[in-house]
């Protein structure tokens, strides 16, 4: 599993992506229709059907697309959110920080010299354990 900022970084990008698709689509898909009330201020804008990539859907399907993405964009701002939340240190002042890097390193000190001690009882037992196999193996013979 990725951490947090790997995970964060993923999401955005696919943010992104998202934000491009659904651009493309609402752009591709759309009715050249004006939604605005004619200006007589205004020229016209020449007809837009020359676009041969432009495949309009219905207007109740346009509509359902329209929901379907900003649905899909919302839930992946919340999870970005969500991640942002879960990273360590947002809440936590430099000194608490600073003081629980020292915590966990005097616990680490702590774990390897129970470690090098356990190193060392297994060195020894192992000795013991050839000597016996030693005397083992002499009075066989």
């Amino acid at each position: 599993m990725a951490d947090r900022l790997t995970q964060l970084q993923d999401c955005l990008d696919q943010l992104a992506t998202q934000f491009y698709a659904s651009l493309r689509y609402l752009s591709s898909h759309h009715s050249s229709s004006s939604t605005l009330p004619p200006n007589p201020h205004v020229l016209p804008f020449p007809a837009t059907d020359t676009n041969p990539h432009q495949r309009p859907d219905t207007p109740t399907a346009f509509a359902g697309a329209q929901r379907e993405l900003a649905s899909d964009l919302v839930e992946k701002v919340k999870e970005i959110e969500y991640l942002t939340g879960t990273l360590p240190g947002l809440e936590k002042s430099e000194e608490s920080q600073v003081t629980r890097i020292r915590e966990l390193e005097e616990e680490l000190r702590m774990v390897e010299d129970e470690r090098k001690a356990a190193v060392s009882e297994r060195e020894e037992c192992l000795e013991r354990l050839e000597e016996v196999i030693g005397r083992v193996g002499r009075v066989k013979t």
